[in-house]
């Protein structure tokens, strides 16, 4: 386990569960994952990579452990839920979204995104699991609302470098995250402060986002409006900024 110098007891509670923890700073995401892949001691031909918040259900530990000796494949993509204010949401049209956290040792990579950041595999092809991975969030809303401000930035630093190298790249018949990519890349192409209203729609109307009840409302209005809508504001503030420079 790799724990970012924490202050809470993240890594006593790992030591006690019998895991070795190793500390390094953390710069971001992506950085702090391949960090671990190139240094960790790692002696196994499989990895498999879990943040401190996530956890698998028994039919993907037994979709996992039943793999064969050498499957055909390099990488796989485990299908990961979101369980917030304590509700599992099923709907939203993002419930599972799938992530490629099981990979050959060797092969895989983290993109180096400051927001959003996925696997991906230098070689090989991939294949999909069953079951579920479950992103279990409890922080307070306080933390949640904060985290996603600093995301913010790193969106719009994203966007702004449109940088391709250590990326995964768009691809409408590629694999699940290439997809979605594709999907991103037209809805950034929609005006300013229009696409948060309608992903908005989107998700809670028509893929049925209010079913997922309270909990659900929340999320779906901070998740897909507030925090799409700050980072066009964002951009916003850095296109004004840049016409009053040149001005």
């Amino acid at each position: 386990m790799v724990d970012s110098l924490s202050t809470d007891k993240t890594a006593e509670v790992a030591r006690a569960q019998g895991a070795t923890v190793v500390e390094h700073a953390f710069e971001h995401y992506g950085a702090q994952r391949n960090w671990a892949i190139e240094h960790l001691p790692c002696t196994r031909a499989w990895q498999l990579h879990l943040d401190a918040d996530e956890w698998m259900d028994a039919e993907l530990v037994a979709a996992i452990q039943a793999l064969p000796d050498e499957p055909a494949e390099s990488g796989y993509f485990l299908p990961r839920y979101v369980r917030f204010l304590g509700r599992l949401l099923r709907h939203g049209g993002m419930n599972p979204t799938w992530h490629m956290r099981l990979f050959r040792a060797g092969v895989g990579r983290c993109e180096t995104r400051k927001y959003d950041q996925h696997f991906y595999l230098r070689s090989g092809t991939t294949g999909q699991l069953r079951g579920a991975m479950i992103d279990d969030i409890r922080m307070p809303l306080s933390e949640w609302t904060a985290r996603h401000n600093r995301w913010s930035d790193g969106e719009v630093a994203e966007m702004d470098a449109q940088a391709v190298e250590g990326r995964v790249r768009p691809d409408a018949r590629g694999n699940p995250v290439e997809r979605k990519r594709f999907l991103r890349q037209r809805y950034n192409q929609m005006p300013l402060f229009i696409r948060p209203f309608g992903l908005f729609v989107y998700r809670f109307v028509f893929r049925l986002g209010f079913l997922d009840g309270t909990e659900g409302f929340i999320f779906w209005v901070l998740q897909t409006f507030w925090f799409r809508f700050l980072v066009d504001a964002k951009i916003w503030e850095n296109q004004r900024l840049a016409r009053d420079a040149e001005g």
